[in-house]
């Protein structure tokens, strides 16, 4: 089967858990706006991101190889990974509240994700398109699958392909919210048009890993 990232055993269960999930059908009908990154200053990347072993050891090797590259973009950092046992996260720097975007979430830490350059596009990103790779060939799973949620089958039910609500955010929790729900791509937005076509580029890529036509289905 073809390569469609360039991690190998994220790529294998992303495959295997996107094949058995179920399609939240209702999620998908509800309204968004595609992502706008000039608006939103990436948003979602605020936190960082948790990183599976094969992504650590994969965006290590790319960073060092890519090191003249990268510096051609402005991004020379030195830190970017904190490990965390087998997994880890991308460090994140602070932001000062004059390059925050209209309407930050008062909950999301004003931080940004190491990754960003200064324009907030992600480098991982941008090196792969310099490439001539898919924009999302380096990029974390779930970073490039945001602000799709694949929730867990419990007691032998299958996984649940879905989208965050306010209410029922899975990061909610005292005092927080939640994340997904709360950041601008992720939103319901009545002027905007269905999740399934706001997020098709996502939808597709997803399809085609694990061999199942998404977009299909939830036409």
């Amino acid at each position: 089967m073809e390569q469609l990232i360039s991690f190998h055993a994220s790529s294998a269960e992303l495959a295997t858990q996107i094949r058995e999930a179920a399609l939240d059908h209702p999620s998908f009908d509800q309204k968004m706006k595609v992502c706008q990154l000039a608006k939103c200053k990436a948003a979602c990347c605020h936190d960082g991101v948790y990183l599976e072993a094969d992504e650590m050891a994969v965006i290590t090797e790319v960073i060092e190889n890519h090191r003249e590259q990268l510096a051609a973009y402005g991004w020379e950092e030195k830190e970017y990974l904190t490990p965390m046992g087998a997994r880890g996260t991308s460090v994140t720097l602070p932001v000062a509240e004059s390059d925050l975007p209209i309407g930050f979430p008062s909950h999301f830490p004003k931080t940004r994700c190491v990754f960003l350059d200064s324009g907030h596009r992600c480098v991982l990103q941008r090196l792969a398109m310099d490439k001539g790779l898919h924009p999302w060939w380096w990029k974390p799973v779930s970073c490039w699958m945001h602000p799709l949620i694949l929730t867990p089958g419990a007691r032998g039910e299958r996984p649940v392909l879905t989208l965050a609500h306010p209410g029922n955010d899975p990061s909610a929790r005292p005092g927080y919210p939640g994340f997904a729900s709360c950041t601008p791509c992720g939103m319901n937005e009545e002027t905007g048009i269905s999740a399934s076509q706001a997020l098709a580029d996502e939808l597709e890529l997803l399809g085609r890993i694990a061999d199942r036509d998404l977009l299909g289905e939830l036409s």
